[in-house]
Order: structure tokens, then sequence, then C-alpha cells
């Protein structure tokens, strides 16, 4: 039995969204992340992603499988048991994600104010 994803594995004002370098969509970091430790289902990713859709989510996860980094494997059963995981490609991902989001961690402060200043400019 695989340990449980907490639901507040990512804080509210996660700094993913202000890494300037996207891996895919919005919420795909946030999926690799959950994906890290084994397969889940998509049950199981609502948890902390609760602020993703199930609509959003469903394009996340068929935009990672399309590109080979995640794996959808239906087992047959009613409902059937779906479950998603990291192929050898996705995993490659770990590491440089993990490189971005220390990078964003770092300059978080710097890319608030600078947000910030460009937004009053428009005003």
């Amino acid at each position: 039995m695989r340990e449980p994803l907490p639901p507040d594995m990512f804080d509210e004002l996660c700094p993913s969204d202000l890494a300037p370098i996207r891996f895919g969509d919005k919420w795909v970091p946030l999926v690799i992340a959950c994906l890290e430790d084994g397969p889940r289902r998509f049950s199981e990713l609502r948890v902390p992603l609760r602020r993703v859709t199930p609509k959003a989510l469903t394009k996340s996860l068929r935009g990672l499988e399309r590109h080979g980094l995640v794996r959808r494997t239906s087992q047959p059963g009613t409902p059937p048991r779906v479950e998603y995981e990291l192929t050898p490609l996705g995993r490659s991902m770990l590491e440089p994600m993990k490189v971005v989001c220390a990078w964003a961690g770092e300059h978080w402060e710097e890319m608030l104010d600078a947000r910030e200043a460009y937004d009053q400019k428009l005003r």
C-alpha cells in the first residue's frame, strides 16, 4: 500500500506558477511531482491538486501520455482501475524540475516585485 498524497503537498502560492520555464501546461510539474513515488489513480491525484479542475487534469495527463512522459494503465473491472505512472523519460524530468523549482524559490520575492511593478505600469 502506497502512502497517500498529502492534501497540502503544494502551497497555495506555489513557486511553480512563477517559474519562467514551463514543462508543458501550468499543471504538468505538479502532476509529475505527484507521480514521483509511483503510480497513482486519478482520484489520488485530485487530493493535492484540488485547485485543478478534472477537465484540466485530464488534459495534462493526456498531454504527458502523448509525449511519452506518463503511462496510463487500465485494469479491467467495474469500474475499470486506471493508474498513471512516470515512464523512464518522465522520470528524467524530475531532476531538471527540482533545479527550476529551487531557482524559483530562491528568486520568489524578486519575481513578485517585478510582476507588481509591471502590472502597476499597465494601470
